[in-house]
This record gives structure tokens, sequence and C-alpha cells, in this order.
């Protein structure tokens, strides 16, 4: 294994610490006062850990519906994001977005949207805007499977390869764009990393719930692209277990099945990473037990801020929002 036991650790950390806040969000979501839609990325929590980690703080960042795990791993303020859920005025977007609406430029993170595809364009931007600068930053866009099918995608990739920019799309193929599965959406035997190579970005894949081959293929991309060597394209495959939106697992609709479930679940990146760092002797039961009490206290502190948050004043509505 080719990543040092501190650096192993904090990512085992970062996927936990992601993982356990999803899960406190759906365990309250039927208390009733979140009142926005949540889309969740259980089992989705690698390849967000990895990139965040291999980031630099002023590199950038922006995502899609399914944000939370792009979010922190990023190091957006766990705090804004629960009140945001919450629609608080301590929330990162005054309380105005929720959970599909993350911003922390503190951290780089720049943003998230509702509209598949919708910040692809924003991410290309601000990756041309890096270069005008001639800043060392590079700006990173994930998106999921479904928003290969959108115009946004192939303009933004053109774009990008016709400038060289300093640019890392990041697909997450989770299969299924909300109850459709690849195979009602594009052709059969389609991958998707090579449709970034026809329009002149090279292009990578791997298994998103592999911390060690996440790693080793985003630094080797992110060491290109700060080379001034063009974009680059990166599919990885993985699974989200939840439900498209909402707090529950719905693997008795008809769209997957219970079967194709398990077998992902099988695939936990997390326990597989756990259990190869307990395999190397960098984690004991000791370290495994303070890690998860450090982020239960955390998460706890979390949603007790927000709950105690002011939801914003009536005359203020207006604030922070903007239209043609």
């Amino acid at each position: 294994m080719n990543i040092a036991k501190n650096e192993a650790l904090k990512l085992l950390y970062g996927m936990k610490r992601i993982r356990a806040v999803e899960e406190e969000i759906a365990n309250r979501y039927t208390e009733s006062e979140m009142r926005c839609p949540t889309h969740l990325s259980i089992g989705q929590e690698a390849v967000a850990t990895v990139l965040g980690h291999l980031l630099n703080k002023d590199d950038l960042a922006v995502s899609t519906h399914r944000a939370h795990a792009h979010y922190l791993g990023k190091g957006g303020d766990l705090n804004a994001m629960i009140s945001e859920i919450y629609g608080k005025e301590t929330g990162c977007s005054k309380g105005r977005g929720g959970s599909m609406h993350l911003i922390d430029t503190s951290v780089g993170f720049m943003g998230s949207t509702a509209i598949v595809g919708g910040t692809i364009p924003i991410g290309t931007g601000l990756a041309l805007g890096i270069k005008y600068r001639k800043k060392k930053q590079i700006s990173c866009i994930f998106l999921g499977d479904g928003a290969i099918e959108e115009g946004a995608f192939y303009e933004s990739a053109n774009f990008a390869a016709l400038h060289k920019l300093p640019v890392l799309f990041i697909c997450e193929n989770n299969l299924y764009s909300v109850y459709s599965p690849l195979s009602k959406r594009q052709p059969i035997g389609r991958k998707i990393y090579e449709l970034s190579n026809a329009i002149g970005i090279k292009s990578d894949h791997g298994d998103g719930n592999d911390v060690i081959q996440i790693n080793n293929i985003l630094k080797n991309a992110i060491g290109e692209i700060r080379s001034g060597n063009g974009p680059r394209f990166i599919e990885f495959s993985t699974y989200r277990w939840r439900e498209h939106c909402g707090p529950n697992y719905d693997n008795e609709i008809g769209y997957r099945t219970q079967k194709e479930f398990l077998e992902w679940q099988m695939k936990d990146p997390i326990n597989i990473f756990q259990d190869l760092l307990e395999e190397k002797k960098y984690l004991n039961s000791k370290d495994l037990i303070n890690m998860n009490q450090n982020i239960e206290s955390e998460i706890l502190l979390a949603f007790n801020f927000a709950k105690n948050s002011n939801f914003p004043d009536k005359h203020s509505f207006g604030d922070f929002t903007y239209c043609d």
C-alpha cells in the first residue's frame, strides 16, 4: 500500500465521518424538521474523501444535487451544512438553498445545484479564470452518469479541451438516474470514460470503492493537470445504497433488485479499507473506538447547533436571491 499510515487513517476518518453524518440525517429526517429534499451518498464516500484529501485548500470544486460528501470531503463546514438542511440563518446558504445548494468558498467549494449538469459549465468557467490569472489551482467538477446525457457536458468538455483548461471532470457512475438504469438511457456497451477521449480529453476509469486505486488514479490526473497538460476525465463505478431522494431504502419498488444491492453492499468502501488498515496494523480496536466517538461527538454538536439556530427573519426572505 502506497499510502502512509497517518494519511490512511485520515482517509478512513473522512469516509466514516461522511457516512455517519448522512446516516444521522436519514435517522432524523422523519422528524419533519428538515423540510428540503435530500440526496444521500451513502455507499459513495470514497471518491469524495480521497479527492478532497489530494486537493489543496485553494483548489476549486463544484457539485451536483448529491453534494454532501463532496462538500465535506473538500472541507466544508459541517455546522453550516446541517443548519442549511434545517433552513436556518446559520446555514451555508443562509437557510435559503437547502441540501442541494451547498457552498463554502473558504475551502474552495464553490457550490452545488439541483439542475443536472448545471455546475459543469460553472466549473469549466472557474478553470478558465484560473488559467487567465495564471494560478496553480485546478477546478474539479463532480457529475453523475446522468449528466453525461446533457448538452452542457459536451459543450463544456469541448471548451476545456480547446483551451487546455486545468479542470478535472469526476464522473461517479452509480448506474441509475433516479429510477432509470444506464440500459434505458445509453447504448449497450458504451463506456462513459471513452466519450471524453473522442472530445480530446484524456480519461481513465476505476473502482469507486477501492481507496488505493482511487488515490493512484486521482494523484496521477491531478499531477498531469498541474503540469499544464490540460483537462482530465475520470469515471468511477460506484453505487448509492438509499433511494434517489430521501432517507429510505427502495429496493422493493422494482427498478433494481435486492440481490444487486447486497452485492454492492459487500463492496462497502469503508469496511474494505478498514479491514486493510487493521491487517496492516495501522489501526486497532481502541483507535477505532476513539475515531467513532470523535465523529459522533462532532455530529451531535452540529445538529444541536442547527436546531438551536434561528430561522431567517421573514422580512429578509428576498435577501441573497437574484434573478435576471
